[in-house]
């Protein structure tokens, strides 16, 4: 699989602009590209104070069918960020957008940064799916601190964790480190894309990355605006797991219950 991780820069509610940016990256992508990923909340913005109802979308809105037309017309996958309106709550969501099925897999945000918790509310449900060879989960942001957030995926069959980011100054190398760890904890590829730029009082930090099963990185972007191409050889998923199997290996399980859906198992928390 060839994928591109686009550190972009947002506009807080400028749906338009971030719709734009984000339409622009997938024309410009080679057939050769499978799946892009985006930065956490990228279509919308984050949520402030008293901006959150009004810069929520539902995903059956115009932006997330007109990201499903690109899909298609690009043939590629796409892993996007958004405020998303579901009745009177929002969540900050982060969803697999594919050519064949649309909307293939939504994950909401399970582990809420300080400043958001009065603002939207905690999804209660990880999941994956199984797409071109590759099972896929999603995680977003903060989630990527708790070793059981990717466990979870794990352990539902991923082989590729995608992390939609939002990271700040000063935390920027904290995600580095824990991207590293999350992979190599649970031997499965690990891709994050980070803001960069300026937005909602704070300073993006970048350094999006893609690590290996075996916990190398094998791709750090710097702090600035960054489109880059790259390659997952699944190869190294069986080198990682030649030896020794982590999750066969364990003691300790997770709490919680299993859902399997036609598109793909999904865990729920107790």
């Amino acid at each position: 699989m060839q994928l591109t991780l686009a550190q972009l820069p947002g506009r807080e509610g400028d749906i338009a602009h971030n719709l734009g940016e984000a339409l622009a990256v997938i024309a410009a992508q080679g057939p050769e590209v499978s799946l892009i990923v985006f930065p956490e909340t990228h279509l919308t913005g984050f949520a402030e104070e008293g901006h959150v109802i009004d810069r929520a979308l539902s995903l059956d809105g115009p932006e997330i069918a007109r990201l499903i037309e690109a899909s298609r017309e690009q043939d590629c996958a796409l892993a996007l960020g958004l405020l998303e309106r579901d009745g009177k709550r929002v969540f900050n969501t982060t969803v697999l957008i594919t050519p064949e099925d649309g909307v293939a897999l939504r994950y909401r945000k399970t582990h809420l940064w300080p400043d958001e918790r009065d603002l939207v509310t905690p999804g209660d449900r990880l999941g994956c799916t199984r797409w071109r060879g590759h099972t896929i989960g999603l995680m977003i942001c903060y989630d990527l601190e708790f070793p059981e957030v990717a466990r979870g995926i794990a352990q539902l069959g991923a082989d590729l964790l995608i992390v939609t980011n939002g990271n700040m100054d000063p935390y920027g190398p904290v995600h580095t480190r824990a991207a590293q760890a999350r992979a190599q904890d649970n031997q499965c590829f690990l891709a994050m894309t980070n803001r960069c730029g300026e937005g909602a009082g704070f300073t993006f930090a970048g350094g999006s990355a893609l690590v290996a099963p075996d916990g190398e990185l094998l791709f750090h972007a710097g702090r600035d605006r960054d489109i880059a191409a790259l390659s997952l050889d699944r190869q190294r998923l069986a080198d990682a797991r030649r030896d020794y199997d982590y999750l066969a290996d364990r003691r300790i399980g997770l709490a919680g219950t299993r859902e399997d859906t036609p598109r793909g198992p999904g865990w729920r928390f107790e």
